[in-house]
C-alpha cells in the first residue's frame, strides 16, 4: 500500500489537530575503537581490533566459514557491531572493571534489510579472568526498537491501540503494541515511536504529546528495556501516547487493516479496554509499558492528561 494513500484515508478519521505530526529530533552516537583489515580468502578474513579498556590485547575478529569478503566489512562496519562494542566499554559494560576480557569475535551471519544491516549473528569470546572460563557469548544484533502505549479515552471509557500481526519467528499471530526499529543510527527514538504509530495505526502524533515511560527507570540516559538480554541486544524505548477522541474513531479504527505492504506488514488495528488489556496479550512490550505506567500514575509522576 502507498504510505501517502494510507495516511490520507485514515485523516478521514478526523483526529484531534494537536494530533499533528512534527518534526523529529535527531542524536548522532559515535564508537572508540580501531581495527586493522588482513588479506586472504572470505572464509579466513580478520580484523584486529584494540580497545581502551584493555589495550595490549588485541581482539581478533574473523568470518566464519561461507560469510562473503563484503558481508564481513560490512559487519565490522555496521553501527550494531560498533555499539555492541561501545556497549562492553560502557560504565555499566561488561568489560569496564578488568574482570573479564574479550579475545575473538566468530562474524556467523549477516541479514540486510536494503541496504542497510537489518540483523547480525555473532559469537563473542568473553573470558572471565579469575576462573579461565567463558561467558556465554552467542549474540543476535538487531539493534534499538520503540513500541508505544496509546490510550484513547472515550464517553469515560479508556481504550487501548493494538496491532494484529503474523509474527513468523513465533509461528504465531500476535496482538501487540505498535512498534518499530530504529532505521539508522541516530538515535532518534521519539520520531520513531511517532512514525511507526502513523504507520501502523495511521493516527498523527505530536512529539511533544508522546511521554518516554523508559525515562523514568533508574538507568543511563541512553539505556532502554532489554526484553531478551540471554541472547539479543534489543533495547527498547516504550513510549506513552494519551488522548481524548469521539466514540465514532474507535469504532472506524476497529479492524482497520494498515501497515506498508510494500515491506510486507499485512496488519490489523484492534481496540480494547485498557483495563483488560493486561489479561489479551502475551506481547512483553505491553506488559512491560502497562507496569511502567500504572507505577509511574502510582508515584505522581505523570502531568494530567490534557482535555
Amino acid at each position: 500500500m502507498n504510505r501517502f494513500l494510507q495516511i490520507s484515508r485514515i485523516s478521514a478519521l478526523t483526529l484531534p489537530k494537536r494530533l499533528a505530526v512534527s518534526s523529529s529530533l535527531r542524536r548522532t552516537t559515535t564508537g572508540t575503537w580501531c581495527c586493522k583489515m588482513s588479506t586472504g580468502s572470505s572464509a579466513s578474513s580478520t580484523h584486529t581490533i584494540s580497545l581502551p579498556c584493555q589495550l595490549g590485547q588485541p581482539v581478533e575478529v574473523v568470518a566464519a566459514p561461507g560469510l562473503s569478503d563484503t558481508e564481513f566489512r560490512t559487519a565490522i562496519d555496521s553501527s550494531l557491531f560498533k555499539q555492541w562494542l561501545k556497549n562492553l566499554q560502557s560504565k555499566s559494560g561488561i568489560l569496564a572493571n578488568g574482570d573479564m576480557t574479550l579475545t575473538q569475535v566468530l562474524i556467523q551471519g549477516v541479514d540486510m534489510f536494503g541496504k542497510r544491516i537489518g540483523f547480525l549473528k555473532f559469537k563473542a569470546d568473553i573470558i572471565h579472568k579469575m576462573t579461565g572460563k567463558k561467558v556465554p557469548g552467542i549474540v543476535f544484533a538487531r539493534g534499538p526498537a520503540v513500541a508505544v502505549l496509546i490510550l484513547l479515552q472515550s464517553e469515560g471509557e479508556t481504550y487501548a491501540v493494538l496491532t494484529e500481526q503474523a509474527r513468523v519467528p513465533t509461528g504465531r499471530v500476535v496482538l501487540e503494541l505498535p512498534a518499530g526499529m530504529l532505521d539508522d543510527d541516530k538515535g532518534d527514538f521519539v520520531g520513531t515511536a511517532v512514525r511507526e504509530v502513523e504507520e501502523e495505526i495511521g493516527i498523527h502524533l505530536n512529539l511533544e504529546d508522546v511521554i518516554d515511560l523508559t525515562a523514568f527507570l533508574d538507568l543511563s540516559p541512553e539505556c532502554k528495556v532489554f526484553p531478551s538480554p540471554g541472547g539479543c541486544d534489543e533495547e527498547i524505548g516504550l513510549f506513552l501516547y494519551r488522548g481524548h477522541v469521539d466514540k465514532k474513531i474507535i469504532t472506524q479504527l476497529q479492524g482497520k487493516e494498515t501497515g506498508l505492504q510494500e515491506r510486507g506488514e499485512l496488519i490489523k488495528v484492534h481496540v480494547v479496554p485498557y483495563e483488560k488489556l493486561w489479561r489479551m496479550t502475551a506481547d512483553a512490550k505491553a506488559l512491560m509499558a502497562i507496569a511502567i505506567y500504572e507505577m509511574a500514575k502510582r508515584e505522581g509522576l505523570l502531568s494530567p492528561q490534557k482535555s
